[in-house]
């Protein structure tokens, strides 16, 4: 399979299989366009009779030619190479455990609108809530709870978020490198327990030889202060930043409890942890919604604030929600992301890029094969901790009880669940097996596909279609800056 595309004035071939890419002119772009007629079976007199007609002034010997170098590349697995991958995937679970998200909040001091945990709605199940001040004020006690009934647990316990370590420790089987991302709510609602747990983890280190941790911190910056920034520049491998933007965009849907935006507040405190992170892991993660489709002003302005490791989410919305995509958007969504691919090589000729986390792409040492079949590992290498000590494939799962794995005192229980997560890939998803972004996306969030689709083994289509064009973006921009060097070598 091949996907051609034209972007930015650039004629782009991919060859899906082997991942090569080609910049080609108008006349070869047609020609290995229109190449699969011949793989099908046409004489090769179909094919130049359509050239032909599209360029009138080539002769036909011209296009002869350049069907002898597809066939070149082709030969040489560059081009129409076949998909031999499948034998990648195994429907079991054999993959040890590499990390897991710890929750290790169920509240927040924040009431963002968009908010998939609702963490300041009710989490114990019986209509009452509980605010992020009585929290603090320590009037909600969390309890471990083994039991297979729901847990009211909001603050996760140092002895669960302990037991939790020694599960991914015991489960990691010969790997050494393991993660660790402290989640919410607000994490830092419970900062006592993430310093007392990566101690801990700390101590493991010493004690069992070969076992590393990397720990990450999500948080919406509303709670930093000198002690989080000395702990988190000793301790965190990355921290996830919140701040969608704009203050009129972020203030519109991440406010204070009372209502207020938040924005003033989360700048200030960003700006002080990464000045004080001197280079260290970090990146501003935003989410746009259907209130600022023209988000790349809101990339612009994070850029513009002096941060250069960004992620800007499409919001995932429920049926009804005000914020969520229409149908309609899609168009507008990908001329932004087109928008911004240009604007970021202008900035970066001008040597004030930055790097924009959806346009990744390491075209030399990417992914390895699984990876790039199977995905994230979601529900195998990967698991989520609530503050009660439940296992779920992932915290976007968490809560739902069809999706509960077990417990990090008793382990995966609910091993039917975790094959069928380890059965997931492009292979199990019959729109993946035909779409040419499959190995760039890997079958893309399985989260996302059972809340559009039912089921894990669906899809999403408007994220897929979203995907696909932050793809050509990124491709596009590799193409670019290649020609730039080339010319700059001359």
């Amino acid at each position: 399979m091949i996907h051609c595309f034209k972007l930015c004035g650039y004629n782009i071939v991919l060859d899906v299989a082997s991942g090569s890419i080609h910049t080609v002119d108008d006349l070869a772009y047609d020609v290995i366009r229109l190449y699969e007629l011949v793989i099908d079976g046409k004489d090769i007199s179909v094919l130049t009779a359509r050239v032909s007609a599209l360029h009138p002034d080539v002769s036909e010997d011209e296009i002869l030619e350049v069907v002898t170098d597809i066939e070149g590349l082709r030969s040489r697995g560059k081009l129409f190479s076949p998909d031999g991958f499948a034998s990648v995937v195994k429907a079991e679970c054999n993959a040890p455990l590499s990390a897991l998200c710890l929750n290790v909040s169920h509240v927040c001091n924040m009431s963002c609108e968009y908010c998939f945990a609702g963490c300041c709605e009710d989490r114990q199940g019986d209509g009452s809530s509980v605010s992020s001040g009585a929290i603090q004020a320590g009037m909600t006690q969390c309890v471990t709870d083994k039991t297979d009934e729901p847990s009211p647990c909001l603050l996760m316990s140092l002895e669960t978020a302990k037991a939790a370590v020694d599960f991914l420790v015991a489960e990691s089987a010969e790997r050494q490198n393991l993660d660790i991302d402290f989640f919410g709510g607000e994490p830092l609602l419970n900062r006592q327990v993430i310093k007392d747990v990566v101690a801990y983890a700390r101590e493991i280190e010493r004690s069992k030889a070969g076992k590393k941790f990397r720990f990450t911190l999500t948080t919406n910056a509303l709670l930093i202060d000198d002690d989080v920034i000395n702990f988190t520049n000793n301790q965190m491998h990355n921290v996830v930043l919140s701040l969608d933007g704009r203050p009129r965009v972020h203030d519109a849907m991440r406010k204070l409890p009372a209502g207020d935006g938040s924005y003033s507040a989360v700048v200030e405190n960003i700006r002080k942890l990464v000045d004080a992170r001197r280079g260290k892991g970090y990146y501003i993660r935003g989410t746009f919604t259907r209130h600022n489709t023209d988000f790349v002003n809101d990339i612009l302005h994070i850029s513009n604030l002096g941060y250069k490791e960004i992620s800007m989410e499409p919001v995932i919305s429920k049926p009804g929600d005000s914020f969520g995509f229409m149908p309609d958007d899609l168009e507008t969504l990908c001329e932004q992301y087109e928008t911004l691919a240009v604007e970021m090589l202008r900035l970066e000729k001008l040597g004030t890029g930055f790097n924009f986390y959806h346009f990744n792409l390491d075209l030399l040492e990417g992914p390895c094969v699984h990876k790039r079949v199977a995905g994230c590992g979601v529900g195998t290498e990967y698991m989520a901790v609530t503050p009660s000590g439940e296992l779920y494939p992932c915290h976007q799962f968490v809560g739902d009880r069809k999706f509960l794995l077990g417990d990090v005192w008793r382990g995966v229980v609910n091993n039917t669940l975790r094959n069928q997560f380890a059965g997931c890939s492009i292979y199990s998803r019959p729109e993946c097996r035909e779409c040419w972004a499959r190995f760039y996306c890997s079958g893309g969030c399985a989260a996302n596909a059972y809340n559009a689709s039912g089921s894990i083994n669906g899809i999403y289509e408007f994220g897929c279609e979203l995907f696909k064009k932050r793809m050509e973006c990124a491709i596009m921009m590799k193409v670019a800056n290649e020609a730039g060097a080339l010319r700059s070598s001359r």
